[in-house]
């Protein structure tokens, strides 16, 4: 029973061995390096388990941690050589082989984990940042041309980042900070250099910062205050500590329309319309014709067709046209006024 222990313990042992050979990269040499996740990194986002992991793991109510399940499938991909990468993004790019795409994206998964992991401090949930990466990654991979002569992980590398930073940018607050090219380099970048122009002994004013990032002083101002400034409750009462004040949403105007006002408008319409059809039938020859196809129709005729039928210039039927808009607009009043004020 003891030899038969220590067989087991040492065969889990050697898988365990096995098993961080094939995370760190060993079984496959020829790897391109921007694919392969750091020691420090796989640790620090769970794909290598900590001993406080494997002991959470052997109790029956152990919590189950969707990243780690993530990357325990991504680690069930092995990542391809050269030679074969260029194979199946040839088949795509020629043939449109959806098999041979599948095997690109699920090959550079790690890529997507290591890029997003960069910017964990912009964001805490990890698993979002993969999810817009990997996004970015099909993108990659739809638009990649093989015969350009660049790796797919340097290619996608570029579109993973892109979609990475467009979500952080618009979930870094409830209101999005940046929706211009200055705001977005303002919101990366401001306090980055505010940090740097102060170790360097200089003053970061607005004009500052401006002239060492290229944009205007304003915008520089106008982003700090979004920045320095928290996301506001409209339910919060205008007066801090208040509870009895009405709350901010309280103030704001309205701004859909009163569901008296919308059925006022209806009817409105609706005998306007109506009014319109009566005019239309006192009407006969010329004046029909050009009331049912001029102000009528979705798609009114033109003043030259309408003339070359009737064998006149343009301008006389815009002439014709223009009395005809006088006598209903004539009727209308009279029409209107007697059904809604009873005169």
């Amino acid at each position: 029973m003891a030899a038969t222990g220590r067989r087991k313990g040492r065969s889990a042992v050697d898988e365990s061995e096995r098993s961080a050979r094939r995370l760190d990269g060993d079984d496959d040499s020829d790897a391109i390096e921007a694919e392969l996740v750091e020691d420090a990194e796989v640790n620090a986002i769970g794909l290598r388990p900590r001993p406080a992991d494997r002991a959470e793991r052997a109790t029956p109510l152990a919590r189950y941690d969707p990243l780690q399940a993530y990357m325990r499938d991504v680690q069930r991909h092995r990542l391809l050589t050269p030679d074969e990468e260029r194979e199946f993004a040839i088949k795509f790019y020629e043939h449109g082989d959806v098999d041979a795409a599948a095997k690109l994206v699920t090959s550079n998964l790690r890529l997507v984990v290591k890029i997003a992991y960069e910017y964990r401090r912009a964001h805490k949930h990890i698993p979002d940042l993969i999810q817009e990466g990997s996004i970015g990654l099909m993108q990659a991979v739809k638009k990649y041309d093989p015969y350009k002569g660049v790796k797919l992980s340097t290619y996608a590398a570029w579109w993973i980042r892109a979609y990475i930073l467009r979500f952080v940018l618009n979930n870094a607050r409830l209101v999005k900070l940046g929706t211009t090219q200055a705001q977005r380099k303002l919101f990366f970048n401001l306090r980055k250099e505010r940090a740097r122009l102060s170790a360097l002994g200089i003053e970061p004013t607005a004009e500052t910062i401006a002239n060492r990032l290229n944009v205007s002083t304003e915008e520089v101002i106008s982003m700090e205050r979004r920045l320095s400034a928290g996301d506001m409750s409209l339910d919060a009462p205008t007066r801090p500590g208040d509870e009895s004040s009405q709350s901010r949403i309280e103030t704001l105007s309205e701004i859909e329309p009163r569901a008296d006002d919308v059925l006022a408008e209806q009817e409105i319409n609706a005998l306007v319309h109506e009014k319109m059809r009566a005019f239309g039938a006192t009407l006969s020859g010329k004046d029909a014709r050009i009331f049912n196809e001029r102000m009528l129709a979705e798609t009114p005729r033109t003043l030259q067709d309408l003339g070359e039928e009737f064998g006149v210039s343009r301008e006389r039927v815009r002439q014709l046209e223009r009395r005809l808009q006088m006598k209903l607009k004539d009727y209308l009043a009279s029409q209107l006024d007697a059904d809604l004020f009873g005169d």
